[in-house]
């Protein structure tokens, strides 16, 4: 490793504090914090930043407050009781530049269980894998940034500009979480986010958004069905001319971050939902899905498209051409963003990987979505992900590479060094 002495100290403290680091992953990963039901992995969250010497505050999303805010991604469900975790770090030093270490507790349900090879909440090592639902996606990076600045004052240093820890929630389904964080005044001169994408710099990220649509049908019993329209089955169209529109997207010119990945937008139909007895013509149906968009193409722009895909689609139908599908938008609805590796945070991060590793970290293009878009689009902070090594995020048998973890930790104790300066 290229370090001096005193960053020899503070990374030899990580390893020291590998231990503690991985009992926290587990602790975090066996509280199953879906969406509205993160509240015990923030206690475990705020117990452990009070052990480690910070004052956790808890900041609350208030869709009220938040409502006309651009960033702002209006949601069906409640934010009663909810809020996000932040543990800012004072200095009285001088000269440093500050940092925002942020990392989401939410999770995706583990559903179907029946998948898993063990209970996901249950976490278990297994061949240098900690596996369980989070382990990646992504409480053992919100573990590896925590012990990052802890593990600089047991080494006996202090750095000269503040450091503050974003525990939030809604990554997966909204931003709102570090958005609220972000109005709230928490920002900083560089963000880094240990989502699981490996030891990897981002530079590029797709913008996402979420839509339904809602269609109607003519409920009858079956002993007639033919006089009754089924409203779940003229779902098919309408998806199947969102295909195209996907597959239309993917065929024309892309951006220069892109143009080395085959099928970089990708539409998802993630629920399906209508009907309510097997013997009657189903009169409701709706499905919820996902797109991405090139950076460049705005918000508006993409829900434009979907829009009128729906609506040509429809006027080909019979039924539809007269009872007209809605189309609604709702949770994610973040932009795409292109970023230079000539940015001093960057530069900064990758000069202290390649200490650890002696190689440049490589590049990442990301063909999803990340809070990186709220501090690029709404903050001030130089912005990026760099993190531990995951396989099978929202899928069964999640899994994290143990020493990635323990790897971003070291990184990001370096980038505190380098950073935001070093006082004993």
């Amino acid at each position: 490793m290229d370090l001096n002495k005193k960053e020899s100290v503070i990374v030899e403290t990580v390893d020291d504090l590998s231990d503690d680091i991985l009992d926290f992953t587990c602790r975090l990963v066996t509280e199953p914090s879906t969406l509205g039901d993160e509240f015990s992995a923030l206690l475990v969250m705020e117990d452990e930043l009070k052990k480690l010497g910070f004052e956790p505050v808890r900041v609350p999303i208030d869709p009220d407050s938040l409502s006309e805010h651009p960033g702002f991604a209006p949601v069906p469900w409640s934010y009663e009781g909810r809020y996000n975790l932040v543990a800012r770090k004072e200095t009285e030093g001088s000269g440093g530049r500050s940092v925002i270490f942020n990392g989401h507790l939410d999770v995706v349900s583990p559903e179907p269980i029946s998948f898993w090879e063990n209970d996901p909440f249950k976490p278990f090592v297994r061949d240098g894998w900690l596996y369980g639902r989070g382990a990646a996606d992504m409480k053992s990076g919100v573990a590896a940034m925590t012990y990052a600045v802890h593990a600089l004052e047991k080494a006996g240093f202090s750095v000269n500009a503040p450091v503050t820890l974003q525990s939030v929630i809604e990554e997966e389904c909204s931003g709102n979480g570090t958005l609220a964080c972000l109005l709230a005044g928490y920002d900083a001169e560089a963000a880094l986010i240990p989502e699981p994408l490996g030891p990897t710099i981002l530079t590029d990220q797709l913008g996402v958004l979420w839509f339904k649509v809602i269609l109607r049908g003519a409920p009858v019993h079956v002993l007639d069905t033919a006089s009754g329209t089924n409203a779940v089955e003229k779902c098919y169209p309408l998806i199947l001319a969102l295909r195209e529109m996907e597959n239309e997207m993917n065929s024309g010119e892309f951006p220069s971050g892109y143009k080395e990945i085959a099928h970089p937008l990708n539409l998802n139909i993630g629920t399906i939902k209508g009907g309510d007895w097997p013997s009657t013509v189903p009169a409701i149906a709706e499905f919820h899905g996902r797109m991405a968009f090139f950076p460049g193409m705005t918000y508006e722009e993409m829900c434009k498209e979907i829009v009128e895909t729906v609506q040509d689609a429809a006027r080909e139908d019979s039924w539809l051409k007269e009872v007209s599908p809605t189309v609604e938008f709702y949770g994610l609805r973040g932009e795409g963003f292109s970023i230079s590796r000539g940015l001093s945070a960057l530069k900064t991060l990758n000069k202290c990987h390649k200490s650890v590793t002696g190689k440049d970290a490589e590049s990442f293009k990301l063909t999803a979505t990340t809070d990186c878009r709220v501090f690029y689009h709404f903050g001030h902070a130089q912005t990026t992900c760099y993190g531990p090594k995951g396989r099978k995020m929202h899928a069964e048998n999640e899994c994290v590479d143990v020493e990635s973890i323990i790897h971003t930790s070291k990184v990001y104790a370096l980038f505190l060094s380098r950073w935001c300066g070093l006082a004993e």
